[in-house]
């Protein structure tokens, strides 16, 4: 590979520059605000804005997620009329892509915007609030967390660490990845190394790979040195930014892995409980907001770049066959239930997910999966 096509591999990719002017564009688009709260309302005082560290994990400029962090903090600015001014930092700029739920535990940084599944080798029920294999879509994840019981038990395996987490997005089911060799059967995975996070990691390593969990800025390069064969990020939004239809030649679909990848807002604990009921309601809206447009980015844009994608690059995704698909499954499942024997905490959330999913589970085939294939998405990739 030439330097020049790595120069041309990851799309629009963010400068240090970039990234500086856009916290500083959120900085002056605060500090107008503030003003114009004080002109509008010139008979009410109002002291300096608190002024709160937010650190993301995700590179700025990416699509979908680093977008989620602005918004956040722009509507954070808005809507707290001037008493809250978010600072946003991507990472490396105060703490590491995955340092950032320690440095909100510990008081260093006020704010995150990640996944909780980056954190499971603190506890691997983390992983439970991103996404796991074989487990709930996105609709179905956000269900549980709201009305299944997912947030208390989310709020009690966070407590343990000084944090309190809300969900603010989700990608919907993933994308399979890109592989440098085709996947037909189960053990096409031996001796495979993939950028793979959370649960997914165990189950490839049940199969023979080895999976590494990188942050987004890392990918590329690693593909380029040779250091992994495969890797997943999300599906064509982001894969076509990236550039991995230049560096890798097999497409899978569907991901097992993935299925209903949430993201999270975390706040330090202590924070969080010095605040009074109005602004913890402003915080949850927010990302009650949030959650709707990071998901609506992802399923619109996902649909468009595929076609992009496509169209470009020639690159035909593949369906991942039956009999490999099942055993992924097998694996999947031994894997998710496993949690349950790491301590009672991880027994009662895995009982609860997996209650949940055999519950919503019932009524999926008879409504969601006849209306798809009905409606002939079945059919997407050979129509297009």
């Amino acid at each position: 590979m030439t330097d020049a096509a790595k120069d041309n591999t990851m799309l629009n990719a963010p400068s240090t520059a970039k990234a500086m002017s856009r916290r500083r564009a959120l900085l002056g688009c605060s500090a107008a605000l503030t003003g114009a709260a004080a002109l509008a309302a010139p008979a009410i005082a109002q002291g300096a804005p608190r002024t709160l560290r937010l650190a993301s994990s995700w590179p700025a400029g990416l699509g979908g997620l680093a977008d989620s962090a602005v918004r956040l903090a722009e509507q954070i600015n808005i809507a707290s009329d001037g008493r809250y001014n978010i600072e946003l930092y991507w990472p490396g700029e105060l703490v590491p892509a995955f340092g950032v739920h320690d440095a909100v535990g510990a008081g260093e940084v006020d704010l995150y915007h990640s996944a909780e599944y980056y954190f499971q080798n603190k506890h691997r029920g983390f992983n439970f609030f991103t996404t796991v294999p074989l487990g709930l879509t996105t609709p179905e994840q956000t269900a549980w967390t709201k009305f299944g019981g997912g947030q208390a038990l989310w709020d009690e395996l966070n407590a343990r660490y000084n944090v309190k987490a809300i969900a603010c997005g989700g990608t919907g089911i993933q994308m399979g990845g890109w592989f440098n060799k085709e996947i037909l059967t189960a053990d096409d995975f031996e001796g495979l190394i993939m950028r793979l996070p959370g649960l997914g990691a165990q189950v490839l390593a049940a199969m023979g790979a080895t999976a590494v969990s990188l942050p987004a800025d890392g990918i590329v390069s690693a593909l380029f040195e040779g250091s992994i064969d495969a890797t997943e990020w999300v599906g064509p939004y982001n894969d076509l930014q990236f550039g991995f239809q230049k560096l890798l030649t097999t497409y899978i679909y569907p991901g097992f892995h993935e299925p209903g990848t949430m993201a999270s807002f975390g706040m330090n604990l202590d924070l969080w409980n010095s605040l009074d009921a109005q602004d913890r309601a402003l915080f949850e809206t927010i990302c009650d907001a949030e959650l709707t447009s990071h998901t609506a980015d992802f399923y619109g844009n996902n649909g468009i770049a595929l076609v992009q994608l496509l169209a470009e690059s020639g690159v035909q995704p593949t369906r991942l066959p039956d009999d490999v698909w099942n055993e992924l499954s097998r694996v999947s499942f031994d894997v998710t239930a496993s949690v349950a024997n790491d301590d009672d905490l991880g027994r009662r959330i895995v009982e609860s997910y997996e209650s949940y999913r055999a519950l919503v589970n019932g009524a999926g085939p008879i409504s969601q999966t006849e209306y798809f294939a009905r409606r002939g998405a079945v059919d997407l990739f050979a129509g297009l």
